[in-house]
């Protein structure tokens, strides 16, 4: 959940399945604090709302109900019409409006319509909503490019407790350079298979035009247990397991962790 400040307004925002739903609740409070349901109510009854809301349904919701909206729209601007987001939720089977109860609660709509929804209570006011929502964005992307890095930087530290197993461990003494660089990759692919499926080599047969390796293109779940792997793997060398066992036990680590990230990462968007 987070937050919008426009105009001494503050505005709330929710995630479903990984799409920002702002609440027009509150963007209505901004026009009626006491009735902030029936300014959502009056643009409801607007045919060019009707109109909007089933173009943006065809556009995305493969499950939407043509017919019945077909109905609203025929009713839309007569003087006894009259339609509640639940309404048409559940009649049309529409996505891009959703109510939730409790604290916080209210209606909320996906980001194309509550922006549609702000510029008919106000034009300036939509403005700053909209400024206010792409300085959100761009925190948000700013705080994940910081993980990232400092993700990337834990696996090179912890890559480097990975090589110093391997030098102590499988390197024998009296070898080439070539030897030891040839050792070093194979445990790095060692690494690469056991989470990605694949070799270095693999993928950058697989994606010629991209620089850089597989790693760099990473998730930050994947960085996570790539830098606990190499921690992991660094000990089943000490205890001199062969890699044919350490694969096994490194892909099992590989597979429980991301998992549980990608699920604590879900049980997160639905809070």
């Amino acid at each position: 959940m987070a937050k919008l400040f426009v105009k001494d307004t503050e505005i709330t925002i929710i995630s479903i399945q990984e799409k920002d739903y702002i609440s027009l609740t509150d963007i209505a409070k901004a026009k009626n604090p006491t009735d902030p349901n029936g300014v959502i109510a009056n643009w409801l009854r607007n045919r060019n709302t009707i109109e909007f809301l089933g173009i943006w349904e065809y556009l995305y919701n493969p499950n939407f109900k043509p017919l019945e909206f077909e109905g609203f729209l025929n009713e839309a601007g007569a003087n006894a019409f009259t339609l509640s987001p639940q309404k048409w939720v559940e009649s049309a089977n529409a996505i891009g409006i959703t109510s939730k109860s409790g604290r916080n609660g209210g209606t909320f709509a996906h980001k194309d319509i509550a922006f549609k929804f702000a510029s008919w209570v106000s034009v300036e006011f939509e403005l700053y909503i909209v400024k206010d929502y792409q300085r959100l964005k761009e925190e948000e992307q700013n705080n994940k490019s910081l993980e990232w890095n400092l993700q990337r930087t834990l696996s090179k530290i912890n890559y480097r407790i990975h090589t110093e197993a391997i030098k102590e461990h499988i390197i024998p003494d009296l070898v080439t350079k070539e030897q030891i660089n040839y050792v070093y990759a194979n445990e790095a692919d060692l690494l690469n298979v056991a989470l990605f499926g694949k070799t270095a080599k693999e993928w950058r047969d697989q994606n010629p035009d991209e620089k850089g390796n597989m790693r760099d293109y990473a998730t930050l779940e994947q960085l996570v247990v790539l830098s606990n792997m190499e921690s992991i793997n660094a000990l089943l060398i000490r205890q001199e397991l062969s890699q044919q066992e350490r694969l096994v036990q490194l892909n099992n680590v590989a597979i429980t962790q991301m998992r549980s990230l990608v699920e604590n990462k879900k049980m997160k968007l639905l809070k």
